[in-house]
């Protein structure tokens, strides 16, 4: 159907109704196709998770470039392969953001930095650590009886199994 006829059939329509009946006829739909975004949102393993009170969090953020290019600093002298692009924070602490993934001697060093410049104790501020996955595995299709024998197969066979390959170093069983 033309827009012609469109505007004979519904005379007291205005234009700008008239192109929208016009479009979804001839299914030309304004809306935004469905993007699919390949990627998650969330934390990232390039992000340091440092928890403390809100007011601490709120106190350190007020002169967050001098706090970057102290790290930054701090980070070249012990000739660590990372650095701060950024610092957020939210009520649960604040968040360093770097250019790659931090082993545990940038976080001491991160934290030795971040309690000095508060000067606070150390119970108000955590440990500073990495995201953490949790997710689960299914283990199925583990025999009944150790090599054929009458003997059966306890947790504790599993979970030193389980130790020893090396895929599963650092993993935590929640249950058996």
């Amino acid at each position: 159907m033309n827009t012609l006829k469109i505007k004979e059939a519904f005379p007291k329509l205005s234009n700008k109704k008239i192109n929208s009946i016009q479009k979804v006829i001839n299914g030309d739909d304004t809306k935004p196709k469905l993007r699919i975004n390949m990627t998650t949102k969330g934390p990232s393993c390039k992000q340091i998770i440092i928890p403390m009170t809100n007011e601490l969090g709120k106190r350190f953020t007020k002169d967050l470039a001098s706090h970057i290019t102290n790290i930054n600093h701090i980070l070249k002298n012990v000739k660590s392969n990372i650095c701060t692009d950024y610092i957020s924070s939210d009520n649960k602490g604040i968040n360093v953001i770097t250019n790659n993934i931090a082993s545990s001697s940038d976080l001491q060093e991160i934290e030795k930095y971040i309690k000095q410049s508060l000067d606070n104790n150390s119970n108000s501020i955590a440990t500073p650590r990495l995201p953490q996955s949790k997710s689960y595995l299914k283990i199925v299709g583990i025999p009944y009886y150790i090599n054929k024998s009458s003997t059966c197969i306890t947790t504790e066979d599993i979970e030193r199994i389980l130790k020893n390959t090396h895929i599963f170093n650092e993993i935590i069983l929640t249950s058996r």
